[in-house]
């Protein structure tokens, strides 16, 4: 029996009328597909709606980590394959996990991403890999500063194909979410201990360096230069997201200190 007959594709959305009709129909070989919705107010659930394969499950938001050990709760089948509304599974990835034959060791999988701007792939970003396909009952999530990530038990290996990350939501909605980010990301650095977080996260407490690090670096290192318009977008992007959780850490240390001295 193929992978592909005992996975369920599950999804966490709210408000994702621009991209969910492309991440489904990507995923439109699974016999199983699960969405937990945040209590979208636009297109996304009419959208899903169309799908046969799919139900949905409205849940509160209260963290990423929370929607998604929620929705595993909700899932029968032996592997799953968890996606943001925003990805799209390449014809490829399709491909090697239906070929795939995992040995009773093997927990999960990561898989690459490749980032696009409106449908244009760039050549690197600062997206790494991640694990999107594993056996239900050896993954749980958890938060970590603004997003969360899954700790899988056991053996991951490596997918070679890729997953598109390709958000299409209005720009504003982009800004907005990033200062929500911003601040977590900010409150996840200030109080961690500092031998528990990574070198990139290090020299973003020192604040003032990591935008024009992450500015050159994307641009030079990561050859975004070359990607043109779509390129400089998400150079500037990035630049952008690194500025607000700067200005959130120096904004914290100096309120702390007024707070302190007076």
């Amino acid at each position: 029996m193929s992978l592909v007959d005992d996975v369920t594709v599950m999804v966490i959305t709210y408000n994702e009328e621009a991209n969910i009709a492309r991440t489904l129909e990507a995923v439109n070989w699974a016999k199983r597909i699960l969405v937990v919705d945040s209590g979208s107010t636009d297109a996304t659930l009419e959208i899903v709606s169309r799908f046969p394969q799919a139900n949905f499950i409205t849940r509160p938001f209260d963290g990423f980590a929370e929607q998604c050990n929620f929705g595993l709760g909700h899932v029968s089948s032996p592997w799953v394959l968890s996606m943001d509304a925003d990805y799209e599974v390449s014809r490829e990835l399709r491909a090697e996990i239906a070929a795939l034959v995992p040995p009773a060791g093997v927990a999960g999988y990561l898989a690459p991403f490749v980032y696009r701007i409106y449908g244009r792939s760039l050549r690197s970003t600062l997206y790494p890999p991640r694990a999107v396909l594993y056996r239900r009952d050896r993954a749980r999530y958890r938060n970590e500063g603004h997003g969360h990530r899954v700790e899988v038990q056991g053996d991951v290996r490596r997918l070679s194909a890729p997953i598109y990350h390709d958000d299409r939501k209005p720009l504003s909605r982009w800004i907005s979410s990033q200062q929500r980010y911003a601040q977590k990301e900010a409150e996840h650095l200030l109080n961690s201990p500092r031998s528990d977080l990574r070198r990139s996260d290090r020299i973003r407490l020192m604040a003032w360096p990591a935008p024009l690090l992450v500015f050159f670096y994307t641009l030079i290192i990561k050859r975004c230069l070359l990607d043109g318009r779509a390129g400089w977008y998400y150079v500037l992007q990035r630049t952008i997201a690194e500025c607000l959780i700067a200005i959130e850490i120096i904004d914290r240390r100096l309120f702390s200190r007024n707070a302190s001295s007076s």
